[in-house]
């Protein structure tokens, strides 16, 4: 799964210590999450993409094909 977390922080002229903040979680969760190292729950993708004003499927791209290579 692919986000926008990067590029939507930049929009809004945040750091990732501004968005962990926002959404209840490290620094180093947001840094694992834009890397593609760490998959957010359901839960906390729905509080990230709030955080951005944005609904969780404009903030995160599923890729049905990366999965059918798995």
């Amino acid at each position: 799964m692919k986000n926008r977390i990067k590029v939507l922080r930049a929009t809004k002229d945040w750091t990732q210590a501004d968005l962990a903040a926002a959404v209840g979680i490290s620094r180093q969760a947001v840094i694992s999450i834009e890397k593609y190292k760490y998959t957010p729950s359901l839960a906390l993708a729905f509080r990230i993409a709030s955080a951005f004003n944005q609904s969780i499927e404009q903030v995160f791209i599923y890729e049905e094909e990366l999965e059918k290579n798995d």
